[in-house]
């Protein structure tokens, strides 16, 4: 037996292989369903998470502009100063407080700030209790650390889906590295309350454990009132074990361009730049370029578009919930329906039965977890043709189901 768990025979080979905890990463449902369904130009697709909407010109002219200006050569590994001096800006006007450029580290997606945060505190065998159904990323990333991952489950209601608080900070312990929070949250649309917040955060000063926030998705809230999601970032003083990864991406519509930040203690301003290093060096210069543009004009396009998902939003809900034997919840936040419909439990087999009867392409609710299962994910960031003729498909199939 070798140090990583196989078996040599005497004069063979060894197999070629990754070490176990990348072995046992699960692959992606969306991606099986989605790859099932690539060639189907028939399909109407709603199983990705972005919008169908392309990136405001006045964001892709700031990237040919640092282009034309031969933004090409590598950076800070933090990220250029002018972003993180305008995201220190732009974070003190969303959440009343002020934030330094010492506290910022920009990354290369959201994703890779989610990676290289866990990296910074989680070692082989910390706990990390993650509230779910979430995106699957949240969970595996750990997993790839060779932590143990607790998942917390939100409970599901007509109305959305609940936290449990007492029973969240009973299962958060001393022995709990870091906890992590997806709000609003992918798939669910749940989208945590101020007060648990307080709660939650003073708990997690008690027993030094950090906390891990994925705010990718705080621009886009639906509650009346502020124009973010509450946030750990309002509350949290600067010594607190607070760290926020977020992205670019949805509010911006920049899924492609991979830009993201990540907020922490200036104390470890030095670490994550070395892990920064590490992982991809830094962010490419004319995407930083983009970035500060969007955040310097961007605001009226990002109340707009969360206007219009809201509306999206309540047509999809409506539609959904006015059909016999179907549960949707109204989301609170982010641009996703979690559905599911009465009888179905194989999250899975439904995906690809109304991918092939009723030409939709929808995300099981398998793919975040057991939580999940028996739910569908739709994303409503697209054209109201697009929805509409998703509803009408849906609408159809479940007529010719009743018989």
């Amino acid at each position: 037996m070798n140090p990583h768990g196989s078996t040599l025979l005497e004069g063979a080979p060894a197999r070629l292989e990754a070490r176990p905890a990348v072995r046992a990463l699960p692959t992606s449902k969306i991606r099986e369903i989605a790859n099932a369904g690539f060639g189907k130009t028939d399909l109407v697709k709603f199983w990705f998470g972005e919008s169908d909407a392309p990136t405001p010109d006045f964001i892709k002219a700031a990237a040919i502009e640092a282009l034309n200006a031969d933004a090409v050569f590598y950076s800070h590994n933090n990220g250029v100063a002018p972003l993180r001096e305008a995201l220190a800006d732009y974070l003190g006007g969303l959440h009343g407080k002020g934030f330094s450029p010492a506290q910022i580290s920009v990354t290369s997606s959201g994703v890779s700030a989610l990676m290289i945060a866990t990296q910074a505190l989680v070692s082989p065998g910390d706990e990390v209790v993650v509230i779910t159904p979430v995106w699957p990323n949240v969970t595996q990333i750990p997993a790839i650390l060779n932590a143990r991952v607790t998942r917390f489950a939100l409970s599901p209601s007509a109305e959305g889906w609940k936290l449990d608080l007492d029973r969240l900070l009973a299962s958060v312990t001393s022995k709990t590295r870091l906890l992590v929070l997806n709000s609003p949250g992918n798939p669910t649309g749940w989208t945590i309350e101020a007060d648990d917040q307080k709660a939650i955060l003073e708990h997690c000063r008690k027993l030094g454990v950090w906390i891990l926030c994925d705010d990718v998705y705080e621009r886009l809230t639906y509650r009346p009132g502020p124009s973010t999601a509450p946030s750990f970032l309002r509350i949290a003083e600067r010594e607190d074990r607070v760290i926020s990864a977020n992205s670019f991406s949805k509010a911006w519509l920049m899924t492609g361009w991979r830009l993201g930040w990540l907020v922490a203690p200036p104390e470890l301003e030095e670490d994550l730049g070395k892990l920064i290093e590490f992982n991809t060096s830094c962010s490419p210069v004319f995407v930083q370029a983009a970035g500060i543009v969007a955040l310097r004009d961007g605001e009226s396009f990002v109340a707009g578009l969360r206007d219009g998902l809201r509306a999206k939003r309540d047509f999809l809900t409506g539609r959904l919930g006015a059909l016999k034997g179907v549960v949707a919840p109204p989301p609170e936040g982010g641009m996703y329906a979690f559905f599911r419909i009465e009888g179905e439990d194989d999250s899975v087999s439904l995906a690809r039965r109304l991918m092939e009867e009723a030409r939709i392409g929808l995300a099981p609710g398998a793919a975040f977890g057991p939580e999940g299962e028996g739910w569908l994910r739709w994303c409503f960031a697209v054209s109201d043709a697009r929805l509409q003729e998703g509803v009408r498909g849906l609408e159809a199939w479940l007529s010719a189901r009743a018989g």
